[in-house]
């Protein structure tokens, strides 16, 4: 071995000391952009289903879980009065615990769970949203009124802990605190709201305040993410009114551009191909960024109308080879979008609400190789294979049923991870784990 071969060794061995291929540790997986890496997974569904490895009893909550390290991070809300009225219209008032569970992935056993008490006023009030964001030894939570947590993830002990709504006089979303954190180095990047804390870095390691940025008097559901354009890192941050490109080293604002979807839904994360940026939201509010190769900045390509594009709502879409694939919260199907122009290509509703026109129809979208593993509101997982041309089914397994409510039908809203060879979902009754091990 010579000193070039060595080095690249030392670099993969240090590498796979602090990331598991297998793990999924955050939202949307290791890179938060919905690509699993495994291999020996299964392409297509047995006669006689997929493997049931266990299934643990929890308490509601949207909140999908993470995995890292052979444990599972998920957290629910435990309700002690009130009731959940599954009503836009309307905030839930109840009063209970929000509890963080650690859980062996192989066995389903309870390793830790930590609870602290927690009023809801949110609508839609089931539980928390938040998907636990593991970083090395740390995880970090947040539940649906803003309460901050890094845990020691072999034990549970509290690092540190911020109630970032009181801190910074904020209040909630109306639907609850939803932002996945993000781990950017040895910042913590969290939507907060208020004034001039629209976003905020901690010190991952001590919860201190490193800078605040922006205002906006609702933050929003849209999680922070990473990008690289004009020569620069960029932080992508869409707020309600605007979305937004800073520094993230000091939360300076780079450019800036009007999106505002209804009632505040600015939920998916903006999508980057190229050097263009989609997001979208609920009233047919959408929009393609082109950015600038010279310098930090982004001009509208086009926007969305009423005949073209997709407006999404619960789950963030994949762009693969100027193609989008996502689902459009009206009228509820799954659509293959051209990204250069928006035109609509095709669309279903099958792996959303079931072959029914429904409003929010939803399917987590994740693709591994040269197939997507779509979790479907209605708990069945789907294997299909997606191309500008056709949505064409591979299969489907029925993993556990939708407990929640939305707009008169059953539903689960709960992103899975994918990890170890095996899926992991929730309801608002239980997590379960199923091999996909081929």
């Amino acid at each position: 071995m010579n000193l070039r071969q060595a080095f690249v060794f030392a670099c993969v061995v240090a590498a796979g000391a602090t990331v598991n291929a297998a793990d999924w540790p955050q939202w949307m997986g290791p890179q938060r952009d919905g690509t699993w890496t495994e291999t020996g997974v299964v392409r297509s569904i047995p006669e006689d289903g997929l493997p049931v490895k266990w299934r643990l009893p929890i308490s509601g909550g949207y909140a999908g879980p993470a995995v890292a390290g052979g444990k599972v991070f998920v957290s629910d809300y435990v309700a002690e009065s009130g009731d959940v009225q599954f009503n836009a219209g309307a905030a839930d008032v109840r009063t209970g615990k929000e509890r963080v569970l650690c859980v062996d992935s192989k066995s389903g056993e309870i390793v830790w769970s930590h609870e602290y008490d927690c009023d809801y006023e949110v609508s839609y009030g089931n539980g928390p949203r938040v998907t636990p964001t593991v970083d090395g030894d740390r995880v970090y939570t947040i539940g649906a009124m803003g309460h901050l947590f890094c845990f020691n993830a072999a034990n549970g002990e509290i690092v540190w802990q911020r109630q970032i709504m009181d801190d910074y006089n904020a209040k909630a979303p109306y639907w609850g605190v939803s932002a996945h954190p993000l781990v950017d180095g040895d910042k913590l990047i969290c939507l907060v709201g208020g004034e001039g804390s629209a976003v905020v870095a901690f010190d991952k390691n001590s919860g201190k305040e490193l800078w605040k940025s922006l205002t906006a008097a609702d933050a929003g559901y849209s999680p922070p993410s990473i990008i690289e354009a004009g020569g620069k890192r960029q932080l992508i941050i869409w707020l309600p009114e605007t979305i937004n490109g800073l520094n993230p080293e000091t939360g300076e604002r780079y450019w800036s551009q009007p999106l505002k979807p209804d009632y505040n839904m600015s939920i998916m994360t903006p999508r980057k191909e190229g050097n263009y940026l989609f997001a979208s939201g609920i009233g047919n509010v959408g929009a393609l960024f082109e950015l600038a190769t010279d310098k930090p900045d982004a001009e509208v390509v086009w926007r969305g109308t009423s005949n073209n594009a997709l407006y999404a709502a619960n789950s963030t879409p994949i762009i693969e080879d100027g193609i989008i694939y996502g689902c459009d919260c009206r009228p509820g199907s799954l659509r293959a979008v051209r990204l250069e122009d928006g035109e609509r290509l095709w669309e279903t509703f099958s792996p959303t609400t079931g072959d029914r026109r429904a409003g929010h129809g939803t399917a987590f979208l994740v693709k591994n190789d040269d197939t997507y593993y779509l979790f479907s509101e209605t708990g069945d997982l789907v294997l299909a294979k997606l191309s500008p041309e056709k949505y064409e089914e591979i299969g489907r397994f029925h993993v556990l049923e939708p407990t929640s409510d939305a707009f008169g039908r059953s539903v689960v809203w709960s992103h899975p991870a994918f990890a170890d060879r095996h899926l992991f979902a929730r309801n608002d009754k239980e997590l379960v784990s199923v091999s996909l091990e081929e």
